[in-house]
């Protein structure tokens, strides 16, 4: 029988043999810092072990998008965990199979074929990886390597992934990283990088794109990395129009174009993926999170005909992939995307992402203070940027307070982390997508005491 552990007890355990992210843990040896126990959640509802309440305006880290407590999708995982609990994608398993077919109807474009991975940075890793063989065996006279994404845009945790990502912060330790990565300014209107202003800069920032490409060499770019709306670097969405302009840079140059919907994907936006709000389909499609709700660990990368036929081949010219992921189509994983997928798509939760959520977003713009600056996004996927009274960004001190009366009022927020050297004063909110209008108002009540503390 398991040892029944006090609060106490799970924090000083947690203390001595856990190592959290992105968290200086001497602020816990100095009692400076106390992390939250967390025991169970019921739809946008979650409860520490000391009977505390909270609204996760977050959805645990932009994932649990059908909210907490579906008993459908764990019982699809525990059915299959006695079926079947594992066996490697080497070979057939049906949840897989049956979840590919179902991504190959949902996605928009021609995106037909499935590479399953166990989280979004392995799935961009997997796509850097695919799009640099396909450059090889698409353009065999060229070097079609490098990949160009964004500054503040985020892919992932691994080494690839980590290249990609356009934040200085969270790269430098671990410097020297994968070379053949380069990076454009953001379309970061409210602070434009290139001191210009929309409409009138005709959308300059997407332009780069092309006159990289043109400065380096069509023959040696194999692909363009971006999420349709900037997630942890700030909640950035593009201008009108952006993401279409992209499309034809990328097919100009015959570049492969990925997005980096591991946020944006099923549902956040108001869409059921973030680039149908400008109906434009890449040749790659990266997703992870709320393709299980956070219910399993699950990543996806999908390619159309012309990616996956530049593969194939005689078994003596090795074009295959040649990449192994042990838990990747895990059996138990693809039953509980299928189960959540259907409540997704069931329930059409996009919709009410998109009607919520702009109750939300006029709510918190309505908002009076000197230190509320931009409130942006689409449907459940919002950045509020705060400032000091100079326009500035806010101080380090007083985010964090904010932050903190917005957790004592019940309501858990993100805050953007280890993306720039100067003070983080983004706060952001992605709660599951079954968030109410009441649920919403509560939100926005709790930031209006707390800019007003």
């Amino acid at each position: 029988m398991t040892e029944q552990l006090t609060v106490d007890d799970l924090r000083r355990l947690d203390r001595d043999h856990c190592w959290h992210p992105l968290f200086q843990h001497q602020q816990l040896a100095e009692g400076a810092a106390e992390l939250t126990v967390f025991e169970r959640g019921e739809g946008s509802t979650l409860y520490d072990a000391e009977g505390r309440a909270y609204l996760d305006g977050y959805a645990g880290l932009w994932n649990v998008n059908v909210g907490n407590g579906r008993q459908q999708i764990a019982e699809a995982a525990f059915e299959q965990l006695k079926r079947l609990p594992y066996y490697p994608h080497s070979q057939i398993n049906e949840p897989a199979t049956r979840l590919a077919t179902r991504l190959a109807e949902l996605t928009p474009g021609g995106l037909r074929h499935t590479f399953f991975s166990n989280s979004g940075s392995e799935a961009n890793e997997t796509a850097f990886k695919i799009a640099r063989q396909y450059g090889q065996q698409r353009f065999p006279t060229q070097r079609r390597h490098k990949i160009i994404s964004r500054y503040r845009g985020y892919h992932g945790f691994t080494f690839g992934a980590m290249s990609a990502t356009g934040q200085m912060a969270r790269r430098t330790k671990f410097e020297p990283l994968v070379p053949g990565f380069l990076h454009v300014d953001p379309p970061y209107c409210y602070r434009c990088p290139l001191h210009l202003s929309y409409p009138s800069c005709a959308t300059a920032c997407v332009e780069e794109f092309d006159e990289v490409i043109r400065r380096e060499g069509p023959d040696t770019v194999a692909a363009i990395v971006v999420e349709p709306i900037i997630g942890g670097g700030g909640v950035i969405p593009p201008p009108d129009g952006y993401l279409q302009r992209l499309r034809e840079i990328c097919d100009e140059h015959q570049v492969l174009l990925i997005f980096d919907e591991v946020i944006t994907g099923w549902g956040r936006t108001g869409r059921l993926f973030g680039c149908e709000h400008e109906g434009v389909a890449p040749d790659i499609m990266v997703m992870a999170k709320g393709i299980t709700s956070g219910y399993q660990p699950l990543g996806a990368t999908i390619v159309t005909d012309e990616v996956f036929d530049a593969f194939a081949g005689e078994t003596a010219e090795r074009r295959e992939f040649a990449q192994v992921c042990t838990y990747g189509g895990h059996p138990v994983a693809c039953a509980a995307a299928l189960a959540n997928i259907d409540i997704l798509t069931g329930e059409r939760l996009w919709e009410n992402a998109e009607r919520v959520g702009d109750k939300l977003l006029s709510g918190l713009t309505a908002l009076s203070s000197p230190n509320l600056g931009q409130v942006r996004g689409r449907g459940l996927m919002i950045g509020v940027e705060l400032i000091a009274q100079d326009g500035e960004l806010l101080g380090v001190a007083e985010t964090n307070a904010i932050k903190a009366s917005l957790k004592e009022q019940g309501v858990l927020v993100g805050q953007m982390s280890h993306v720039l050297q100067t003070p983080e004063s983004i706060l952001f909110l992605s709660p599951p997508l079954v968030l109410t209008e009441a649920e919403a108002q509560r939100i926005v009540d709790a930031f209006a005491v707390a800019l007003a503390a």
